[in-house]
């Protein structure tokens, strides 16, 4: 592992976190639907997930589970219910109005879990893994095990930094929306299409 690699690798893994995907766009909903502490609280258990797929691809538990076209499945559509249940309770709140002070009454454990279970039934993050990570790999130095957590570590800071940002500037256009009732009662709604788009994004993944 050189700096230069490093570097290159931190520049794709960015580009590649800020592209619209279940995660970014999961942190991004709670965000406007509750505020930037809930997008922070969401991010933190997106990255509690990173943890067990990074510690799963530094085992090699990854590329055992995805050699079967069966356990990507059972995990992808698992994944993809979730989040349609999530749309489905955000739709039957659709006539609610979020206050300004919303955020003060956010169940923050209950955030947090709903990240963690994002991140981890979200099987195109461990096939990422599989087919990111080695491409930065030098085999000649050994220890492969040891390089993949280091870039796991990597991509799961500049993943936590990039997501803050998120939250931040995303909570600041759900503030806007909430200042006019109109637009207030009609985040419910957004949040649910967005957990909609996640889910079928998910459903229709291939490996």
């Amino acid at each position: 592992m050189d700096f230069l690699t490093i570097l290159s690798f931190l520049g794709a893994a960015i580009v590649l976190t800020i592209m619209p995907g279940p995660d970014n766009l999961f942190t991004l909903a709670q965000s406007i639907a509750k505020g930037k502490s809930a997008g922070i609280y969401t991010t933190l258990g997106l990255c509690t997930g990173l943890l067990g797929h990074i510690t799963a691809a530094t085992i090699g538990i990854t590329a055992i589970i995805y050699q079967s076209a069966f356990a990507f499945t059972v995990v992808k559509y698992v994944g993809a219910a979730y989040l349609l249940y999530l749309a489905f309770k955000s739709f039957r709140e659709k006539s609610s109005s979020f206050s300004l002070n919303s955020e003060d009454l956010l169940d923050y454990k209950s955030l947090y879990k709903k990240g963690v279970i994002m991140n981890l039934l979200n099987p195109k993050v461990s096939l990422f893994f599989l087919a990111f990570f080695p491409q930065f790999i030098n085999y000649e130095n050994g220890n492969v095990s040891f390089q993949m957590l280091v870039y796991g570590i990597l991509f799961l800071v500049q993943t936590l930094v990039i997501f803050t940002f998120i939250s931040i500037f995303a909570g600041q256009v759900g503030n806007y929306l909430r200042k006019s009732t109109t637009l207030s009662k009609k985040i419910n709604i957004i949040q649910g299409c967005l957990f909609t788009v996640i889910g079928l994004k998910i459903a229709f993944s291939q490996k």
